[in-house]
């Protein structure tokens, strides 16, 4: 398609669809009769030499005239368009790298240059969410071996930038999750920097779970920090939280979680490689990764545990990074609070030495952070948590925490939700069981991660001798919506929390 008989004006109709492009046309325009482009084709959107690969969406109503286009508001910002601009639309070429998902689709092996191919159109946004989530489900169920891993390692760092330091050693830390609450990296990053070591942590935002380290920690500080942003917190105060999607590292991997939140999906092999693409590209030599193993954790058994170690310790080391793998306990949540707000303020009060503060999270921190000071010979063998405690209860890690928000672009209090909700105990009893996946999902009902505030407080841990009526745990939400969808799942799943018959 070319000339300037070809060109559609640039209309603004206000169309949010995140980070997806869109590019809306009436379905009388000419463009559309002659190509032969239909819904959910995938075009070419050129507007002065920069182009974009957007899905198409038709209008059957006079809002557009049939010279015209529209684009979603994601699109316009990334060409940088004006309204009144004109743009060209073509077809997109064949995306050929989609041979190697359908192999994989069957069961086949692929190899390096395959997934080279492949995150490099996902990351040149050739690949519709549909294609998108094809290469998801052919990856998942344990269908990558450990050369492919590496495999699709290697392509996510090569397709983004990497980050290097001049330092001798980078620390790093990451817990697969699949624990509510447990957000131990803020705590354990204000110890290390307080320390004098460099950890320049980087965090994605929720995938499956209520709150990502990046949604909880932006309660408290901006976490949208380029890299030039970061590289001067990193060498004001030694450590930074920031979301790594605003730094181009590991590119694929946003694009990717961002179809596996609605599918609820986050397979073991693209997990790994999620997590090392982005430890190696933000420039880190030495990294902790943290495993919880519950019956209702992401990871639920010790086998699962030891092959995913073996995995974690293997891949690290074909990325020139130093793992060092850690079980921890995911039979229940940890702290208090379930949702970006309510999880900052967790932190807060372990980081002020609140006597009120939870101390099984606080535990967690101090073992992982101990874990990363002996890594780094900061501390000897068998004494990493003492000097970690030592750091924290002086106040040092706080008053790091707070330098390193100033220095990202400010400190403030996490927010209050306007809504909250008792589920009380319909029986007296002892804790027995805790269903993590469910008690999740109750905060996510009530709106976390999107609003900030919601989520839960939990009360009832395992072991614990409850009385009849007694709260087990306390729905908070943004709206009154968001809290009755809420409580209506908590009470269609009575045994979130199972209590013995006393």
């Amino acid at each position: 398609m070319n000339g300037e008989s070809n060109k559609l004006r640039l209309i603004r109709i206000g169309i949010d669809t995140l980070n997806e492009f869109y590019v809306i046309l009436s379905a009388n325009c000419f463009v559309c009769k002659s190509e032969g482009f239909e819904t959910l084709t995938r075009v070419l959107v050129t507007h002065n030499n920069k182009s974009i690969v957007a899905t198409l969406a038709i209008i059957h109503s006079n809002i557009m005239s049939e010279n015209d286009a529209s684009l979603s508001e994601s699109a316009w910002n990334e060409l940088g368009a004006q309204e009144g601009d004109y743009v060209t639309l073509s077809h997109l070429p064949p995306v050929t790298s989609f041979k190697h998902v359908r192999s994989k689709i069957f069961g086949h092996a692929i190899d390096e240059h395959a997934f080279y191919e492949i995150i490099q159109d996902i990351v040149a946004g050739k690949y519709s969410n549909v294609e998108i989530s094809s290469f998801i489900t052919a990856c998942s169920r344990d269908n990558l071996d450990i050369n492919e891993i590496i495999y699709l390692t290697k392509a996510m760092i090569t397709t983004g930038k990497q980050i290097h330091w001049d330092f001798p050693l980078i620390m790093d830390k990451h817990s697969v999750g699949g624990i509510p609450g447990n957000r131990t990296t803020p705590i354990v990053v204000a110890v290390i920097a307080a320390a004098g070591m460099i950890i320049p942590k980087t965090s994605s935002r929720a995938i499956t779970s209520p709150a990502g380290t990046a949604d909880t920690v932006e309660t408290m500080t901006p976490v949208d920090l380029d890299l030039t942003r970061m590289r001067q917190v990193i060498d004001k105060e030694g450590g930074c939280m920031v979301w790594g999607g605003k730094l181009g590292i590991s590119p694929a991997d946003d694009i990717i979680i961002r179809v596996e939140r609605p599918l609820d999906l986050d397979p073991e092999g693209q997990m790994i490689a999620s997590v090392l693409s982005k430890k190696a590209a933000v420039g880190a030599t030495h990294v902790i990764i943290d495993i919880p193993v519950g019956p209702t954790a992401k990871i639920r058994s010790n086998q699962g545990f030891l092959k995913l170690k073996e995995y974690f310790t293997t891949i690290g080391r074909a990325v020139n990074l130093t793992i060092e793998v850690i079980k921890s306990d995911g039979i229940q949540p940890l702290g208090k609070g379930i949702g970006p707000a309510l999880e900052a303020k967790d932190i807060l009060a372990i980081l002020k030495n609140d006597k009120k503060a939870p101390y099984d999270l606080k535990n967690k921190a101090l073992m992982l952070a101990g874990a990363i000071l002996e890594l780094g010979q900061k501390a000897a063998l068998g004494k990493g948590k003492e000097a970690a405690r030592e750091i924290l209860e002086s106040g040092k890690a706080y008053k790091k925490f707070i330098a390193i928000c100033e220095a990202q672009g400010g400190f403030r209090e996490p927010p209050d939700a306007l809504y909250t909700h008792d589920i009380v105990a319909t029986h007296s009893g002892t804790v027995v069981e805790i269903d993590n996946r469910n008690l999740a999902l109750v905060a996510k009902l009530a709106g976390a991660p999107h609003d900030p505030a919601a989520g839960i407080e939990f009360f009832a841990k395992q072991n614990m001798l409850i009385e009849k009526g007694q709260t087990l745990y306390r729905i908070h939400a943004q709206t009154k919506g968001g809290l009755e969808y809420s409580i209506s799942f908590a009470r269609r799943m009575p045994h979130i929390v199972k209590l013995s018959r006393e």
